[in-house]
């Protein structure tokens, strides 16, 4: 045995301890992770929806420039898609750039799939002109702010409990609270 050969350190793996200080540590970062990644992703989902209303109300506007202003007439929604009534999905399909715009991403129930649309219409406003809407007694005519002229059939959006994205008549789109009735 030489001298030099006995310097030589040998090699040495990891510890036991060593790994389950490493492990703890990556579970414990992906545990953080994982919430965050979720919460980013469904309000990834809910701007999409917010942007699918707001082109919903292009297309309605596109509609009003051929109906003298005058607001369709539409249920508020179906129960199958197989009904034949008149509601956004087959009354403004003419009118949207892209079929996908009456689902809402965040959908995961398939109400869209089963019913056409993720969204509701406001069927308290067929008929009226769109220049001079009335709606119940929470707006004055011309104040289109506050009308509401679809929203999502469901709270799609898990982390905004109590909220639903809203299309207003003067054509913005957010995310407000709803009424809900104790059962």
């Amino acid at each position: 045995m030489s001298p030099t050969s006995s310097l030589r350190p040998s090699p040495r793996g990891f510890t036991l301890i060593e790994l389950i200080v490493v492990m703890a540590t990556i579970a414990i970062l992906a545990a953080i992770a994982f919430p965050v990644t979720s919460r980013v992703i469904q309000a990834g989902r809910a701007s999409a929806c917010i942007s699918n209303l707001r082109q919903l109300g292009a297309a309605l506007q596109l509609y009003l420039g051929e109906h003298n202003q005058v607001m369709p007439t539409l249920q508020a929604g179906r129960t199958f898609i197989s009904q034949d009534v008149p509601v956004i999905d087959n009354s403004l399909n003419a009118y949207a750039s892209d079929p996908r715009v009456f689902a809402c991403p965040a959908d995961n129930l398939g109400i869209a799939a089963a019913t056409g649309t993720s969204y509701f219409w406001n069927s308290s406003l067929n008929g009226q002109s769109a220049t001079n809407l009335r709606f119940l007694l929470l707006a004055q005519p011309g104040q289109n702010a506050e009308i509401p002229v679809l929203s999502d059939k469901q709270g799609f959006h898990p982390y905004a409990s109590n909220k639903v994205n809203i299309l207003y008549a003067d054509g913005h789109a957010s995310q407000d609270l709803i009424f809900t009735t104790s059962q």
